[in-house]
């Protein structure tokens, strides 16, 4: 059984795999931070969901979550299941639900571009390049799996190479972080605010975080 997670306001992806829906809370707890609105897609291929423990999800997870959830099974009695309780539920064959979980994982490996400011208590995550084109306030949190390129102030909490990839880097404009990783390496922000405004990159050498001048080359 698969959970299909998309955070509309982000447009942070991601799929959990779990046996039954009675184990899928202690997995989501990773997620606890999305804001939502969520758009939740639950494949059950070839397996079969009670209406009793539909309801304990609902009543445990999606009160606290705004969202549009949606089940997806080639099982009728899961189907009756989830159509009892209101849930919307589409009777699909065992290909069509896998072809169907294919695709939107495929969207997953883009960028993700953001222009405006990421306010505190926010959460952006890509599993490709993040690129804002704005502020990262304090108390919020952007990550990547590739590199993460501020164009504005970053004061939040950036982490770059979420993946385990030590080569990914972040840089800003007004490099000055509460908090910065790269992949396990992590660096509490500087205390003094920076002296000048110019781009900065942090990149991992020698298994610590180091700044440096962001030089940007242009063909002439």
């Amino acid at each position: 059984m698969k959970l299909f997670i998309n955070d509309l306001k982000s447009e942070y992806r991601e799929t959990i795999s779990f046996e039954n829906l009675d184990n899928v809370h202690e997995t989501f707890r990773e997620f606890s931070s999305m804001k939502g609105p969520l758009e939740t897609k639950i494949f059950a291929i070839n397996e079969s969901i009670s209406s009793n423990q539909l309801l304990n999800f609902k009543n445990n997870f999606y009160k606290s979550y705004p969202n549009y959830l949606c089940i997806y099974s080639n099982n009728r009695d899961t189907i009756i299941a989830g159509k009892s309780l209101k849930i919307n539920s589409i009777l699909i064959k065992e290909q069509e639900a896998k072809n169907k979980l294919l695709s939107l994982n495929s969207k997953k490996q883009g960028d993700i571009h953001r222009q405006g400011t990421v306010r505190s208590g926010d959460r952006i995550s890509s599993n490709g390049n993040l690129f804002i084109i704005g502020d990262v306030n304090p108390g919020a949190i952007v990550s990547a799996k590739k590199n993460i390129y501020v164009w504005g102030k970053l004061l939040g909490i950036a982490f770059a190479g979420n993946g385990g990839n030590k080569n990914a880097s972040i840089a800003a404009l007004y490099l000055n972080p509460l908090q910065l990783r790269i992949a396990n390496v992590i660096a509490i922000g500087p205390k003094d605010k920076p002296k000048n405004y110019y781009p900065e990159i942090a990149v991992v050498d020698k298994q610590t975080i180091t700044i440096n001048p962001y030089i940007i080359e242009t063909k002439n």
